[in-house]
């Protein structure tokens, strides 16, 4: 992640096209110890009115939070990720938000909700009152040059390339009739947001009509999909699975993925509207 593409997500993220404009104010702090910032969180907070999704109405969001963990020649850095998050609270209080939230999500690719590499952040937003409500997601990536690429698992079997709603959408085409398609997008290191890293795509979408299933159509679309993002650099693709999708996990490994690593999203803490901060809340 460049300094470049951190500096850019504190004024805005472009990327985020429909909840992005949602956002009222934004506010990032920090915490120095010694001299030496040990955590720092980027704080949202979203509109209340009509044009703002329900989800996200009147809520504040810790967009992220990182903070070194304790280490033997630096044994109190959690007191200062405590005493940020606390900070933060205080920040949704003088806001008045009606619900708030607790995420990750970093301006880099595979980062987002609170990863299982992260417990010491984990354990600040527990101990400041959030819980896990919604998904666990895995999060799967490969090397492009090391997925399968399989020959047409039908006679006849094409493809043709059109521009997709999530990136570039490679169709399986049967005569006259599209059987699947895969969405990939090559724009995550778009802005300079991978500073040293190969360039990165996730898959957007993938699908397979239900009567061309178990055919080994979507493990095809998959190499279709390898070979194209190889001709503009590309050197790994993300996919991604709720923790309940064990037959797409399944597949995903299959063809080449590998587990990144898990995440659980979005954390909420109680609705607190005009109460004081209740660092019990949970």
């Amino acid at each position: 992640m460049s300094v470049h593409a951190l500096l850019s997500q504190l004024e805005r993220e472009p990327g985020e096209f429909i909840v992005d404009r949602w956002v009222r104010e934004r506010v990032t702090l920090v915490a120095e110890q010694r001299g030496r910032v040990v955590a720092a969180a980027h704080l949202l907070r979203y509109g209340d009115d009509d044009d703002t999704g329900p989800d996200y109405r009147d809520a504040g969001e810790i967009r992220w939070l990182v903070c070194w963990p304790n280490a033997p020649y630096w044994p109190d850095a959690a007191e200062a990720g405590d005493a940020l998050a606390v900070a933060c609270h205080a920040q949704f209080q003088r806001w008045g938000v009606g619900r708030r939230y607790a995420d990750g999500t970093l301006p880099a690719p595979g980062v987002y909700g609170v990863p299982e590499p992260w417990p010491h952040i984990r354990a600040i937003y527990e101990r400041i009152g959030f819980r896990h409500e919604g998904r666990t997601e895995v999060v799967f990536v490969a090397r492009v040059d090391e997925l399968r690429r399989p020959a047409a698992p039908l006679a006849g079997l094409t493809t043709r390339r059109t521009v997709g709603i999530n990136g570039t959408r490679i169709s399986a085409v049967l005569g006259a009739t599209d059987v699947g398609y895969i969405e990939v997008d090559a724009n995550l290191d778009a802005g300079s947001r991978m500073s040293r890293l190969g360039a990165w795509a996730d898959v957007g979408n993938l699908w397979v009509e239900p009567a061309y299933r178990r055919r080994h159509i979507g493990s095809w679309l998959v190499g279709q999909a390898a070979t194209w993002l190889e001709l503009g650099g590309t050197s790994r693709l993300l996919d991604y699975a709720d923790a309940e999708e064990e037959t797409y996990a399944a597949f995903l490994t299959a063809v080449g993925f590998t587990v990144l690593t898990r995440t659980d999203r979005p954390s909420s803490s109680l609705d607190q509207r005009r109460r004081p901060i209740a660092l019990s809340s949970t």
